[in-house]
């Protein structure tokens, strides 16, 4: 009989690693197990993160999967491996290149963790989640995109930035692809339960919203040398908090779409809410017309991604 619920994360680095942490110090799960390339940099980070947690007073222990068996028995696996994108390699480049390390990794889980729910982080986001689910055969409940839950965390801070006051009371919401083609909904936005339109104007609240589409680039152009990784690691341990305690919170997540909003065989980040089975229900909220246009030019952008695997015969 099983212990407790267990997470593996597939991808040990800036991100893999700070979800690894932020489960670790919220004992949300019993064992969390990191899978990289670099073994030896996946072991001293769990020894360091195993005893942080009993510095914090929590249960979890964090270990290293040596192999792809250390996957067995996970409730979620997270998967953040991925290359990032090198000078002089262009988008389709990079697409191939992660398409094959997602499709190698999910082989791994599908094996091993048959049972468990997916979380993908990789990048493009959008179109890794339609590869994980697609080499997976799992249900679609059962393969999720983190996405939504960090745009709208990004578009809340901008509000706060604009705004002076409200931290930790605005809600902000975003639908569609991870990145430029992300479709932020003001009329869904709120500060304290009031509408954002109450209180921002047209012109601030378009700029907030460019600003949140570029927000990941914003704070690749401080760093330099890497990207965003505390929100993006913060975002994913609350889906992992959400399925593990069968919460049943709404936040937006990339999913497969099957008829939704209009759109079939594609993904793209909507309302859901998380649960133990993962996707226990797909929200469709009611657009305007200009919000149903932004939507579908972002799924037909992720779409148009997807095609470029179909015609190089990626899935057969």
């Amino acid at each position: 009989m099983k212990k407790g619920k267990k997470v593996a994360i597939i991808g040990a680095g800036n991100v893999g690693a700070t979800v690894a942490y932020a489960l670790a110090m919220n004992g949300v799960c019993h064992e969390i197990v990191l899978r990289d390339r670099n073994t030896e940099i996946a072991k001293g980070k769990a020894l360091d993160m195993s005893q942080a947690a009993n510095a914090a007073r929590q249960h979890t222990i964090v270990s290293v999967a040596e192999d792809a068996s250390g996957l067995a028995g996970s409730d979620v696996v997270v998967i953040t491996a991925g290359s990032p994108r090198l000078p002089g390699m262009s988008r389709d480049d990079l697409l191939m290149i992660n398409a094959e390390i997602t499709k190698e990794v999910v082989r791994d889980v599908k094996e091993h963790a048959p049972d468990s729910i997916i979380i993908m982080v990789s990048n493009p986001l959008d179109v890794m989640t339609y590869v994980a689910l697609k080499e997976s055969g799992f249900p679609k409940e059962r393969v999720i995109g983190m996405a939504g839950i960090l745009d709208s965390a990004r578009m809340a801070h901008f509000i706060h930035e604009k705004l002076g006051y409200g931290a930790g009371q605005i809600r902000a919401s975003v639908m569609g692809g991870h990145g430029d083609d992300m479709v932020p909904l003001p009329k869904f936005s709120t500060v304290a339960g009031v509408p954002l339109t109450d209180v921002l104007d047209e012109e601030e609240i378009l700029e907030i919203v460019e600003r949140t589409k570029h927000g990941g680039a914003e704070i690749v152009g401080y760093l330099k040398t890497g990207s965003a990784y505390y929100a993006p690691a913060k975002s994913t341990a609350i889906m992992v908090e959400a399925i593990l305690k069968d919460t049943k919170q709404i936040h937006p997540c990339a999913v497969f779409l099957d008829g939704h909003y209009g759109h079939s065989d594609v993904v793209s980040g909507v309302p859901v809410a998380l649960g133990a089975n993962g996707v226990e229900k797909l929200f469709e909220m009611t657009l305007n017309e200009k919000q149903k246009r932004k939507f579908a030019a972002s799924v037909d952008s992720v779409r148009g991604m997807i095609n470029v695997l179909k015609e190089k015969n990626f899935f057969n």
